[in-house]
C-alpha cells in the first residue's frame, strides 16, 4: 500500500508513519516543520522529507490512503490536491481502526492518567508474552516506536479525546469502538475545542456508546462526572468500578497488599496505584490472573515524563512530569509529599498549553499546589501573545492558585537562579511542564542542582 502523510512531524503522525513503513508499505510525507525527536526518527527510518514544505505535485492518483495530521490547515494544498483527485483521506484515528477491525481493541480513555495506564498494560503483556499491537503517546522504556501494526490479536490504544483532523472535527476516541474501555476520570481540558464542561463530558458518554456489543468499561467509581454516565451504558456492557487499591507506604517504599501478599512497586502515588488497579480489570478482562498481573507490574518503572526519576542522590531526588492540568497537577504534587512527607518539596510549573494559560480557566488551579513546600509557577507573556490569547498578570495566576506558598515568574532566568540558589538537602525538586521553561535541559538541570 502507498501511504502519504500531510503533517508527518507530529509526534503520532511520525510514529504511525515508521509503523507503516516496518510493516513493509510504501510511505511518503510533508510538513512545514519538523522538531527532534521526529526529525532524526523519520531520517533513520528513511521517511524524513527531503525539503521542507508542502508540495502538491507529490500528491498523485496512485496514492491509496492520505493520513491528515491536525497540524495541517483545511486549504493545505496537498489536502485540495488530493480532495481533487478524489483520494481516499484518513485521519490517523480513522486509519488505526481500519487497520484494526479484526482485532481485540483495549483502550484507554479519561482526561489524566491514558498514557501511565497504556504503558501498565504493555509492559504486563510484555513480561506476560501476550503479544499486542499499540498506539501511546510516550516512547516507553523497551520500545523504539510508539506504534506497533502487526498481525496481533490484540491492540491498546491510549484514547485520546481531541479532535481527529482538521476536516474531521470528532474527538480520536470516537472512532477505536473497543472491546474493552476504560475511563480514568473526567477533568474539563481542551477547552479550546469543547467549549463547556457539559459539552466536554458528553464525548465520554459518545466514547462509552461506541464499545462494542458485550463489551466492557473499567471506570474509577469516585469521579462524579463518570457515575453519570454508568447508568446509561447500553444493557450489554458490562462495567467495573474501581478506586485506590490497598496499599501501604515503608521507609519510601510502596506496596500493595493483595490476599495477603505484599506485592512491592517501583511507582507510587495515589493516581498512580489508581492506574494499576484499572489497568489490572482491563487485562482481567482478557484473561490475565491476578498474580500473573502483581508479578509482571513489579519492575514497571512508570511512563518518560511521568514521575520520571531524573537525578538523585541520599537525601533529593529530581523528578520530571508532563503534568499540566489542575488534576493532574494536584495529583502529581500531593503523590511526591505523601511519598517523601519529612522532606522539603519544591515544586514548578511552567503555565504552557492553551488552556492553562487563558484568563478564564486559571481559577481551576485553586489549591492545586498547596502541598508544596515551595511552589514556583511561571509561564511567558510571549507564549500568551504566540497563542493569540487575552494578557494574563504575575497577580493574576498568584490569586488563581490561591495559597501562600506559590511564587509566580515570567522569567525563565530568575526561576533557574532561584532554584541554583536552593539547598538540596533533605529536599525534593518536581519540574512540571509540557514545555521545557523557555530552553532549560530538565533532565541536565536536575543532575546540577542534585548530583553536582
Amino acid at each position: 500500500m502507498r501511504v502519504h502523510f500531510i503533517a508527518i512531524g507530529g509526534s503520532a503522525m511520525h510514529n504511525l508513519a515508521i509503523a507503516l513503513k516496518r510493516k513493509g508499505d510504501e510511505v511518503t510525507g510533508s510538513d512545514d516543520e519538523i522538531f527532534e525527536p521526529s526529525k532524526s526518527r523519520l531520517a533513520s527510518n528513511g521517511i524524513l522529507p527531503s525539503q521542507i514544505g508542502w508540495n502538491p505535485e507529490a500528491i498523485s492518483a496512485n496514492i491509496d490512503a492520505i493520513i491528515l495530521g491536525m497540524h495541517a490547515r483545511v486549504d493545505n494544498p496537498e489536502l485540495l490536491r488530493a480532495q481533487e483527485l478524489g483520494l481516499k483521506i484518513y485521519s490517523y484515528p480513522e486509519f488505526v481502526y481500519e487497520q484494526t477491525k479484526h482485532k481485540k481493541r483495549i483502550v484507554v480513555g479519561g482526561s489524566h492518567g491514558k498514557t501511565t495506564i497504556t504503558s501498565m498494560l504493555l509492559h504486563v503483556m510484555d513480561q506476560l508474552n501476550i503479544e499486542t499491537d499499540y498506539l501511546v503517546g510516550a516512547l516507553l522504556e523497551g520500545f523504539d516506536c510508539m506504534v506497533q501494526l502487526s498481525d496481533a490479536e490484540y491492540i491498546v490504544i491510549e484514547g485520546d479525546e481531541y479532535l481527529s483532523s482538521p476536516i474531521d472535527r470528532r474527538p480520536k476516541f470516537h472512532w477505536y469502538a473497543p472491546h474493552v474501555a476504560l475511563i480514568s476520570g473526567i477533568a474539563w481540558d481542551h477547552i479550546n475545542v469543547f467549549p463547556t464542561f457539559d459539552n466536554y463530558v458528553e464525548q465520554f458518554k459518545i466514547f462509552t456508546d461506541k464499545i462494542e456489543p458485550n463489551g466492557s468499561l473499567i471506570y474509577f467509581e469516585e469521579d462524579d462526572s463518570i457515575k453519570e454516565i454508568i447508568p446509561q451504558l447500553r444493557a450489554d456492557i458490562s462495567s467495573i468500578g474501581y478506586t485506590i487499591p490497598d496499599h501501604e507506604l515503608v521507609d519510601g517504599k510502596t506496596f500493595i497488599l493483595s490476599e495477603g501478599n505484599r506485592i512491592p512497586l517501583n511507582v507510587f502515588g495515589n493516581h498512580n496505584l489508581q492506574n494499576m488497579l484499572g489497568a489490572k480489570l482491563m487485562l482481567n478482562q482478557i484473561g490475565v490472573s491476578d498474580a500473573d498481573f502483581y508479578r509482571a507490574i513489579q519492575s514497571f518503572k512508570g511512563a518518560a515524563k511521568r514521575l520520571e526519576l531524573i537525578a538523585s542522590n541520599e537525601t533529593c531526588n529530581g523528578y520530571k512530569d508532563f503534568a499540566h492540568s489542575p488534576s493532574k497537577l494536584k495529583a502529581t504534587v500531593a503523590a511526591v509529599k505523601q511519598q517523601y512527607p519529612d522532606r522539603k518539596l519544591v515544586a514548578c510549573m511552567e503555565l504552557h498549553t492553551f488552556s492553562s494559560l487563558k484568563k478564564d480557566f486559571l481559577p481551576h488551579y485553586k489549591n492545586c499546589m498547596a502541598e508544596a513546600d515551595e511552589a514556583l509557577v511561571y509561564f511567558s507573556h510571549d507564549v500568551v501573545k504566540h497563542k493569540k490569547l487575552e494578557p494574563i498578570s504575575v497577580e493574576m495566576v498568584k490569586t488563581a492558585f490561591g495559597t501562600e506558598n506559590v511564587t509566580v515568574y515570567t522569567d525563565s532566568d530568575e526561576i533557574v537562579a532561584r532554584l541554583r540558589g536552593t539547598t538540596w538537602d533533605n529536599a525534593n525538586l518536581l519540574l512540571m511542564s509540557s514545555g521545557n521553561f523557555h530552553g532549560v535541559d530538565l533532565n541536565a538541570f536536575a543532575k546540577e542542582l542534585i548530583e553536582s
